[in-house]
């Protein structure tokens, strides 16, 4: 199963790895953290379900001299919309040779951008800033969603809020998002991750350790959650809902790909919407193959909607705008970098300039 981690490229930037971190979570890339160093070790890490190391990007596809664009994906209710797009053909129509990679593992797809092995990537706001905060030339094109209730703590019956969770053993996957929900949670209780017992296990193994009894609490994200919940008497105790705008999902593109190829990208941007559309137009459909790519019941899949905000046209354009609230993509960027700083997780802000790019959607308002 995948995991939303956060690639912590981050050699000087971060004052020590977040995967390192002692019990210290490693929110940094908030999905995952992965020094630096590691990152030229790791190329061969991207992969496929198979396993198989991922060619570099750019190879001419089969249309001719036509370049095929690798665009990468995992398990996250926002980002399932590229598997329709896939199977009804979206890509082509807007002249696209697409090869989309769907990875187990949230981390590699992390890592093949940052090596280079995709083109694109779906990802979190947190971990492009990490990856960038190391040195990654990434840039933002477009917002898929918003968590806004997929990323959970569940608690065992007897634990109702978070601040009842001094002293007690609570599971998360170090440096996942959901590492950085609890320590968010955990600084609002008043607490830090020092008043808990916190044990670091992959996402999947989390839940499963939930539900088996053998922690008191855990940190997981859709469709994970499903799994969690599974214990008797367990509940949500927080939730990405408590955050607004904390958790957002991005397409992270090279920020070669913007100087070089600008046509196919702003087509990708283009697809998203067309993608949405028809899923609009297709539910039922629509939520049959999204549920086949998440392993989950088309039930299971329909009960994750409220959970993940997906952003419109409009809404993209609104999040790309200069603002003060946590609606806009530079303002929580910044609340971001400064809690890297505050959590000990980088020396420095990392700098956001050029991190942004709005004009592939602001070409398609009406």
């Amino acid at each position: 199963m995948l995991r939303r981690l956060l690639v912590t490229l981050r050699p000087p930037v971060l004052s020590r790895p977040l995967g390192l971190l002692r019990s210290l979570r490693s929110p940094v890339s908030f999905r995952l953290l992965v020094p630096l160093g590691l990152l030229a070790a790791c190329a061969a890490c991207a992969s496929t379900p198979g396993g198989a190391a991922e060619p570099a990007s750019g190879a001419s596809g089969a249309s001719g001299g036509k370049k095929t664009l690798t665009l990468g994906f995992s398990a996250w209710p926002g980002w399932f919309p590229w598997q329709v797009a896939e199977e009804r053909g979206l890509f082509a129509k807007n002249g696209l040779d697409v090869e989309l990679k769907y990875f187990d593992s949230y981390t590699d797809s992390l890592t093949a951008l940052a090596t280079g092995n995709v083109d694109a990537n779906s990802q979190t706001l947190n971990d492009t800033i990490a990856s960038v905060s190391g040195g990654a030339k990434q840039t933002i094109v477009l917002v898929n969603d918003n968590s806004t209730g997929n990323d959970q703590i569940i608690a065992r019956s007897g634990i109702s809020t978070v601040a009842d969770l001094r002293g007690r053993i609570v599971a998360a996957e170090q440096g996942t998002v959901d590492h950085y929900l609890l320590l968010l949670a955990l600084r609002k209780a008043g607490l830090t991750e020092k008043d808990v017992t916190f044990k670091a296990l992959p996402t999947d193994a989390a839940a499963a350790a939930f539900k088996a009894g053998q922690v008191d609490a855990v940190g997981v994200f859709a469709p994970f959650t499903t799994t969690a919940l599974e214990l008797p008497g367990s509940a949500a105790i927080a939730t990405s809902k408590d955050f607004p705008g904390a958790v957002p999902d991005h397409l992270v593109v090279a920020a070669s790909l913007v100087a070089e190829r600008p046509q196919e990208v702003q087509a990708l941007v283009k697809t998203w919407f067309e993608t949405l559309e028809w899923i609009a137009a297709n539910k039922t459909a629509a939520t049959a193959i999204m549920a086949k790519r998440a392993g989950v019941s088309e039930a299971d899949y329909a009960s994750y909607d409220a959970g993940t905000t997906i952003f419109s046209l409009e809404d993209n354009l609104a999040a790309f705008e200069p603002g003060d609230t946590g609606d806009h993509l530079g303002h929580q960027a910044a609340l971001i970098a400064r809690f890297l700083v505050d959590s000990g997780l980088a020396d420095t802000e990392p700098s956001l300039e050029g991190l942004f790019e709005p004009k592939f959607v602001r070409s398609l308002k009406p």
